[in-house]
């Protein structure tokens, strides 16, 4: 009862962190199931299980705080459900030992990625309001796919960063777009697992744990994604990630690292996301109200679009 008590808490946890900033429920959740020693394939399985009920409810969360574009969805998620598919079954047909490092090893990366991200770069500036187009997009839900259900986690740490980077949708819609999207994601991943894996090494008790906790956070973090900053948020958890699977790869057979190098690794994680924090929190006061004053040109410019678009075609 205590194990599935946490694992609520820990779904809970990483719906608030996933639905404010786009990424991480996967990467989290993955990486507490790992450590409690539970089997890569199964892992993202449980994951991606109780995904299907998260996104579900925050797509609709989403949708009904205007933070979603349909447009972006479809042209996303419908590519990156062929690469989950794709990447479940890959997942599921490796052993244990070769598929955990390799996971941990997948998840460190994906974690750089956002802490790096999120604290060295603020809101993309020049570009808010342009279309992004279906041929950046589907190959980049078909990779951001594959790694999700490989790496347990990815759709997020994949798609956000490169849709924030193009510049042309504000950070809120890029969020909730990617977060809807993960729906179709989630039950393309499950199937592939079910079909690799078989029902019996998926434990149905903490997919339903990791659900309670997502679901009660999704409409919060919907809400929260109006509020809170990105930059902060980034850092601090690429920061857990970076840590957790660092742990994870030290003490593998791929390196069986010594006590004294595993400290010294961890001192020095400790030290630079401290300094990632406070230089976040710096950078976002220092320039909230140049990124506030973005985003209402940007959707002032889009209403605009809106209202043309109408009067150019009434039916």
């Amino acid at each position: 009862m205590r194990k599935l008590i946490l694992l609520a808490l820990v779904g809970l946890g990483a719906q608030l962190v996933d639905g404010s900033l786009g990424m991480a429920y996967g990467v989290t959740s993955t990486t507490l199931l790992l450590a409690i020693g539970t089997s890569p394939a199964a892992a993202s399985a449980t994951v991606h299980l109780a995904e299907i009920g998260t996104t579900l409810v925050s797509g609709i969360s989403h949708w009904k705080f205007g933070n979603v574009d349909w447009k972006v969805v479809l042209k996303i998620g419908v590519p990156g459900a062929v690469g989950a598919f794709a990447g479940a079954t890959f997942l599921s047909g490796l052993s244990t030992e070769t598929a955990a490092p390799l996971m941990a090893l997948i998840l460190l990366a994906l974690g750089l990625y956002v802490f790096i991200r999120f604290t060295t770069m603020g809101l993309p500036k020049g570009r808010l309001g342009l279309p992004l187009r279906k041929r950046f997009l589907a190959p980049l839900g078909v990779v951001a796919g594959f790694v999700d259900s490989t790496g347990g986690g990815g759709w997020g740490p994949v798609g956000t960063p490169a849709i924030l980077a193009s510049g042309r949708l504000e950070p809120r819609k890029t969020i909730g777009s990617i977060d809807t999207s993960e729906f179709l994601v989630a039950v393309a991943a499950s199937l592939g697992f079910l079909f690799g894996l078989g029902s019996e090494n998926i434990n149905f008790a903490w997919v339903v744990a990791l659900l309670i906790g997502g679901v009660i956070a999704a409409p919060i973090a919907a809400w929260l994604v109006r509020h809170i900053p990105p930059r902060v948020l980034g850092a601090a958890v690429g920061g857990v990630i970076i840590l957790t699977n660092s742990r994870t790869l030290l003490r593998s057979d791929w390196i069986d690292a010594p006590d004294a190098t595993r400290y010294t690794v961890y001192a020095f994680i400790y030290v630079i996301w401290a300094a990632a924090l406070a230089y976040s929190i710096r950078e976002y006061r220092r320039n909230a109200e140049e990124d506030r004053r973005i985003i209402a040109e940007a959707e002032a410019r889009a209403t605009a679009e809106s209202h043309t678009d109408r009067e150019l075609d009434p039916a």
